[in-house]
């Protein structure tokens, strides 16, 4: 993991150095205003200062395939010294006191101070990987370093649990601890073991991807997914955000000619922020639609929920999404409801990945307690996340996806 600072007169140009310099894979791990040193300091603008965290190459998050190999018996897989090592002691929920939650929930408040320090002495992590798997009837060797630092095999053990709780799947609660395990040295102190796991926790997630502008015309912009889960109200706080704060030219359209409140709901939105509308109904339709708006900057297109398990309705949402093709540029954003059970997400996503590429989008973060199944599609699917949605109001309840704030409350269980 490479973790570095840079320097700009904006939050933007420290950014974007970084990415000059690292990749567009960075993630932005912290921002803070610097005094400027020297006699005339006091007269200068102060200058912004971002910390960035980029994987290396042999960490980087790759898609899990649709048929991914079992896990070893119980659930926990061959190489993972530690976690099979606790799975007896956790296989029941494990008892945490209100003082142990604490701690990492103060630890999560400061952690800015603590990767800080970590950039003044980094520890070096190609010599602590360890790719051999111990021998059958062996003890881990890692069960003697346990012994001897039972503050972290404490914290771990909780950590492992928090996780559970929040509602991460097991593989790949798995999965993470392996990371940390790679790092974990000997008397390793319970402050570098959580700013580790944090960091590795939001480079996974990556950098939320926002709707793009085209590089010329407009943007044709769909969203998919199942019934109910908010498209529609989504799409208006997205519309909203675009012409009332960025002053761009937004066209709607909806293509949801079964459900007439959904057509009805996004046409007095449209009316609201006095931007046209327009219901389609036939592919050719949607073509001339796409002429006529040739002019605007984003046209977002509302589209039918359907069941993912239903071939037809793929197959029509298919044709749809890419009868525009090579007219305007688009990006696809598979829209998902948090409070949706793991089981159905996973089929869910399986199922639109047939009809296109797609970005995701969270929404109903405000009814639920935990956020799991964000990190869970986003190891499942490999898609990007864009924006998540908490309530009903337009167009405040929505922002864009934050990995620093998610990771904070899967590691703490605290929403």
């Amino acid at each position: 993991m490479i973790i570095k600072k840079f320097q700009g007169k904006t939050e933007a140009e420290a950014t974007e150095l970084a990415r000059k310099e690292l990749g567009d894979g960075v993630v932005v791990m912290n921002v803070k205003n610097v005094k400027r040193k020297g006699f005339f300091a006091s007269f200068r603008k102060p200058i912004m200062e971002v910390t960035v965290a980029l994987e290396e190459e042999r960490e980087r998050f790759v898609p899990a395939k649709k048929e991914a190999e079992k896990p070893a018996e119980g659930g926990l897989q061959k190489n993972v010294p530690i976690t099979e090592a606790w799975q007896k002691e956790t296989s029941g929920v494990y008892q945490r006191s209100k003082a142990e939650i604490g701690t990492i929930e103060e630890k999560l408040d400061s952690l800015q101070t603590l990767l800080v320090q970590q950039l003044k002495s980094p520890v070096p992590e190609k010599a602590e990987i360890r790719e051999e798997v111990p021998d059958e009837g062996k003890a881990p060797a890692k069960e003697s370093e346990e012994e001897k630092n039972p503050e972290l095999a404490k914290f771990l053990k909780l950590l492992y649990n928090v996780m559970l709780e929040n509602e991460v799947d097991e593989k790949y609660v798995n999965q993470i601890m392996e990371d940390i395990e790679k790092v974990h040295k000997p008397n390793m102190p319970f402050d570098y073991a959580l700013a580790n796991a944090y960091q590795r926790m939001v480079l996974k997630f990556g950098a939320a991807e926002e709707i793009a502008p085209a590089k010329s015309g407009p943007k044709a912009v769909f969203f998919i997914g199942p019934t109910g889960v908010g498209k529609t109200t989504t799409i208006a706080k997205i519309a909203s955000k675009f012409s009332v704060e960025d002053k761009k030219k937004v066209a709607l359209l909806t293509t949801d000619t079964f459900r007439i409140a959904a057509a009805e709901q996004l046409r007095t939105y449209a009316s609201i922020l006095e931007v046209p509308f327009r219901v389609i109904y036939t592919l050719q339709e949607l073509e001339d639609a796409v002429r006529d708006f040739k002019e605007y900057d984003y046209i977002l297109i509302d589209t039918t929920g359907h069941s993912h398990q239903n071939e037809e309705q793929k197959e029509a949402m298919k044709e749809l999404v890419h009868c525009i093709d090579g007219m305007v540029e688009k990006e696809v954003f598979l829209v998902l409801s948090a409070t949706t059970k793991y089981r159905d997400l996973v089929q869910i996503a399986d199922g639109y990945k047939d009809v296109a590429e797609y970005k995701l989008i969270f929404t109903k973060l405000d009814e639920t307690s935990a956020f799991g199944n964000i990190l869970n599609l986003r190891f499942h699917t490999g898609a990007s996340l864009s924006y998540v949605t908490c309530g009903q109001n337009v167009p405040d309840d929505i922002e864009k996806f934050n990995p620093q704030k998610t990771v904070k409350s899967l590691l703490s269980g605290k929403t």
